[in-house]
């Protein structure tokens, strides 16, 4: 009985809208009706700055860490990383937004931050390196999924392997209409990661 409250107890904790509740409170706005519409940390970033933007991504993260914890505050026999899965999946349908929510990275980021924090760090390092190169958070996004889920194969054990496969593929799934934008060049790049060049007189 404890591990199906367990379960639940994540998949609400992955439910909380923090871009919905950081845009009516701080905002008032609803920011489910501006930019793409997901209550995520990137929509958040180019609907109400990088103030918000980071307030909501860090939250998005900790609570997917605050999830995947539960089963060792419980003493709950269930593997963390599978009670994290059902956070990432509240995240994505969150029952208390309609079931519309964001796309699932950084809830899936945190979720690892307690399971590998070395794995985490690797993920935050190549997100940057990808977005540096790329300046397409989307695209970014899917690639770190990917060496994640490379580095998982070489050096995690089955239980991590099988859920970053698992969440990478949930990623790449909920950007699937980004993918067709940045194919067809119409998704947005960022522009504060640009570096200026000097004019040489």
């Amino acid at each position: 009985m404890i591990e199906l409250l367990v379960i639940i107890l994540a998949y609400i904790i992955g439910s909380i809208p923090f871009a919905l509740v950081v845009g009516k409170v701080g905002y008032g706005i609803d920011i489910r009706e501006h930019g793409s519409g997901n209550l995520g940390g990137t929509n958040t970033f180019r609907t109400l700055g990088i103030k918000a933007g980071m307030i909501v991504t860090i939250c998005d993260i900790l609570k997917g860490t605050l999830a995947a914890s539960l089963p060792v505050l419980f003493g709950a026999d269930i593997h963390p990383l599978l009670v994290g899965a059902f956070a990432v999946v509240g995240h994505v349908y969150p029952v208390f937004a309609k079931f519309r929510g964001g796309k699932a990275v950084a809830t899936s980021g945190g979720v690892l931050l307690f399971a590998s924090p070395i794995l985490f760090g690797l993920m935050l390092f190549c997100f940057f390196l990808f977005l540096f190169l790329t300046k397409y958070v989307s695209l970014s996004s899917m690639l770190t999924g990917l060496v994640t889920t490379i580095y998982s194969l070489i050096y995690g054990d089955v239980p991590l392997v099988v859920a970053v496969s698992l969440l990478t593929a949930f990623v790449i799934f909920k950007h699937r209409t980004n993918i067709g934008r940045i194919i067809n060049k119409t998704e947005p790049k960022i522009t504060w990661l640009t570096l200026k060049k000097k004019n040489v007189s």
